[in-house]
C-alpha cells in the first residue's frame, strides 16, 4: 500500500514510511564497493602494466560487461525475485575480483586481463536499482517518489565520495591491489545483507498477471531516450576518474585524485539534497532538458582546467549539475513503466551509465597516452553534448501515460503507458 502523504514530501517523512530502515542500511552498505571498482581496477592495472591506456580499456571491459548483463540481471529480479538473483551473483563478483587482481599482480597478458575482467563486470550486484524498486513498491503513486529518487541519488553520490577516497588510499598507502581485493570482500558481504532483507522486496508476480508484468521495459520509447540521456552522463563519471588519475600524476601528487573526484561527488551529492527538497512546479521533462544542459556547459569546461583550483571548481559545478538529472531521469521511470518491469529499467539506466563510463575510460585513457595531457577532458564535453542533442530531439517521447496502447502496472492497477 503507498504511503500517505499528509504535508508537504520531505526527507523526514520518507524516512519514516515503514520498514524502509530495513533495507535502506544494508543497501547502502551493499553499493559502497561498486564506487570502488573502476578507479581500483584503473589504479592497479596502471601499476602492473605502466600504461593509462591498457588500465582504462581493462576497466572498460567491467563497464561494458556490467552495462550488458545488469538489464538480464533486472528481469530476473522482476521475475524470480531479487534474493535469487543476489545470492549466486555475489558470490560470483567475489571469486572474479579476486581472480582478477591475483592475474594482474602476475602479470598476465592484456587478453587474459580482458577475459577476467567480463564475470567481475557481469556479476556486479544491481543493489541501487534494487533498492529504487523497492521504494517503488513502498510508495506507488506518492509525490513522495520525488523525494525517494533525490535520496537514492544522494546515497549513491554519498558512496561515491568515499568510495573513490577508500579505493585511492589503498592503492597508493597500503598496495596497489588493496583496492579491488577490498571491493570484492565488502560486496560479498554487504550483499549477502541485503539479500537477507526479504520482507521489503518488491512481489514477484504469478498466474494471469505474469505475462503483463514481465512486458519489457526496453518497449517504452522514453527509456531508450533516458538510456542515451544516461550514456552522457556516465561519459562524465569515466572520462573524469581517468583524467583527474592523469592529472594528478603528473603533478607528483597521485593521493590527490581521490580528493578531486571526492569534490566531483559531493557537489553531486549537495545538489542532490537540495532538488529531493523542492517542491517541484515544473514538469520533469523540461527540468531534465534545463539540467542536462547545463550540465554539458559545465563539462564542457573541464579541459580549459590546468591548476588544482581551477580543476576542483570546475568538477564541483559539474558534479551539482549531475544529480538533477539523475533524480529527474529515475522519476519519470515510475510514470513510464509498469511496477513489474522496474527492477528492469533501473539497470538498463545504471547500464547505460556503466556502458558510457566503460567507453569514456577507453577513449579517455588513449588520449591521455597519445595526445596532450588533459586530452581526456574533452570526453565528457563529447558525452554530454550529444547526449544532449539527442534529448532535445526526443524530449516528447518522455511524457508518462500518454494516448496509446496500454499494458498493465500490476493487480489492481492499469495505468496506461505507452509503448511501441
Amino acid at each position: 500500500m503507498a504511503s500517505t502523504v499528509t504535508s508537504r514530501p520531505g526527507y523526514g517523512q520518507l524516512l519514516r514510511t515503514r520498514g524502509a530502515w530495513t533495507f535502506l542500511l544494508p543497501g547502502f552498505a551493499a553499493r559502497q564497493p561498486f564506487a570502488m571498482l573502476t578507479i581500483s581496477i584503473v589504479l592497479l592495472v596502471q601499476h602492473t602494466t605502466g600504461s593509462y591506456g591498457s588500465a582504462g580499456a581493462v576497466a572498460a571491459v567491467t563497464g561494458v560487461s556490467m552495462a550488458l548483463f545488469a538489464p538480464f540481471t533486472g528481469r530476473l529480479a522482476d521475475r524470480h525475485g531479487q534474493r535469487a538473483v543476489l545470492l549466486p551473483g555475489v558470490l560470483v563478483h567475489a571469486l572474479a575480483g579476486f581472480s582478477l587482481t591475483a592475474l594482474a599482480l602476475a602479470d598476465a597478458p592484456l587478453w587474459v586481463l580482458f577475459a577476467a575482467a567480463v564475470p567481475t563486470g557481469a556479476s556486479v550486484p544491481q543493489i541501487g536499482p534494487m533498492v529504487r524498486a523497492r521504494w517503488g513498491a513502498k510508495l506507488q503513486d506518492s509525490p513522495l517518489m520525488t523525494t525517494a529518487a533525490a535520496f537514492e541519488s544522494v546515497t549513491d553520490e554519498l558512496t561515491f565520495v568515499f568510495g573513490p577516497l577508500l579505493a585511492t588510499a589503498l592503492c597508493t598507502a597500503v598496495d596497489p591491489a588493496a583496492g579491488l581485493l577490498t571491493e570484492a570482500s565488502l560486496t560479498l558481504v554487504g550483499g549477502l545483507l541485503f539479500a537477507a532483507q526479504r520482507s521489503t522486496q518488491p512481489a514477484v508476480a504469478t498466474g494471469g498477471h505474469a505475462r503483463v508484468e514481465h512486458v519489457s521495459a526496453l518497449r517504452v520509447p522514453g527509456v531508450r531516450v533516458l538510456i542515451v540521456t544516461f550514456l552522457g552522463i556516465g561519459s562524465v563519471f569515466g572520462g573524469m576518474q581517468v583524467s583527474l588519475a592523469a592529472f594528478s600524476e603528473s603533478i607528483g601528487e597521485p593521493g590527490l585524485n581521490g580528493v578531486l573526484y571526492g569534490v566531483f561527488a559531493a557537489g553531486n551529492m549537495l545538489s542532490g539534497i537540495v532538488c529531493g527538497a523542492i517542491a517541484w512546479k515544473a514538469a520533469p521533462q523540461r527540468r531534465l532538458v534545463v539540467g542536462y544542459a547545463a550540465l554539458a556547459l559545465t563539462a564542457s569546461g573541464l579541459w580549459t582546467a590546468h591548476s588544482v583550483v581551477v580543476l576542483a571548481g570546475i568538477g564541483l559545478l559539474v558534479g551539482m549539475c549531475i544529480a538533477p538529472a539523475l533524480i529527474t531521469g529515475y522519476t519519470l521511470v515510475e510514470g513510464l513503466v509498469p511496477q513489474g518491469a522496474r527492477t528492469e529499467a533501473f539497470t538498463w539506466l545504471t547500464g547505460a551509465v556503466a556502458l558510457g563510463q566503460a567507453a569514456a575510460v577507453t577513449v579517455a585513457g588513449q588520449m591521455e597516452d597519445r595526445l596532450w595531457e588533459g586530452a581526456g577532458f574533452l570526453v565528457p564535453m563529447a558525452g554530454t553534448v550529444l547526449a544532449l542533442a539527442t534529448l532535445v530531439t526526443l524530449r516528447s517521447r518522455l511524457t508518462p501515460r500518454g494516448a496509446g496502447r496500454t499494458v498493465a502496472r500490476g493487480v489492481g492497477h492499469r495505468v496506461p503507458v505507452t509503448v511501441d
